[in-house]
């Protein structure tokens, strides 16, 4: 019996449209997959803040939850969509890139900081960039038994 992998999502989920991005992109893994998406399965500062959590009380269990997800998850899908990559998103590239993850990202934007493109140390952090959903879905789908065989997987 193959066991499903667990993805991490890194995306940014400031606004109501990255959210609904990052739930239309979660729907779809988890027909294969099983998804960690920090908006619903972790928590979100504004919320906390709105219980009265001191704020870096706050911030430290964002942290500890996100990170143990990190570290409990086979692969991080990172969305690089925007001017420049979200800073939430980087550091978990960054983390999960140390912890020898598949990292994959996902960058339907056509806009980059460099002119050259990506950072190189964003860049060099994925093992795959995709430009659209579907060619992300399709290779990870096709390839979901042995992504262990790939590189850092």
């Amino acid at each position: 019996m193959i066991t499903r992998k667990q993805i991490y999502l890194a995306a940014p989920l400031f606004n109501d449209r990255e959210r609904s991005f990052n739930k239309f992109i979660t729907n779809q893994l988890l027909k294969n997959f099983n998804v960690f998406l920090p908006q619903e399965d972790g928590l979100l500062l504004e919320n906390l803040i709105k219980k009265n959590i001191e704020r870096g009380v706050a911030e430290k269990t964002i942290y500890e939850t996100d990170t143990t997800a990190m570290k409990e998850s086979d692969i991080l899908l990172a969305v690089l969509d925007g001017a420049s990559i979200d800073e939430g998103v980087a550091f978990e590239l960054g983390f999960c890139g140390a912890l020898g993850k598949l990292c994959i990202g996902l960058q339907t934007d056509v806009r980059r900081q460099l002119p050259t493109g990506n950072n190189p140390m964003i860049e060099q952090s994925c093992d795959r960039i995709f430009n659209d959903v579907d060619a992300l879905l399709k290779w990870l789908n096709n390839n979901q038994n042995n992504l262990s065989d790939l590189p850092n997987g």
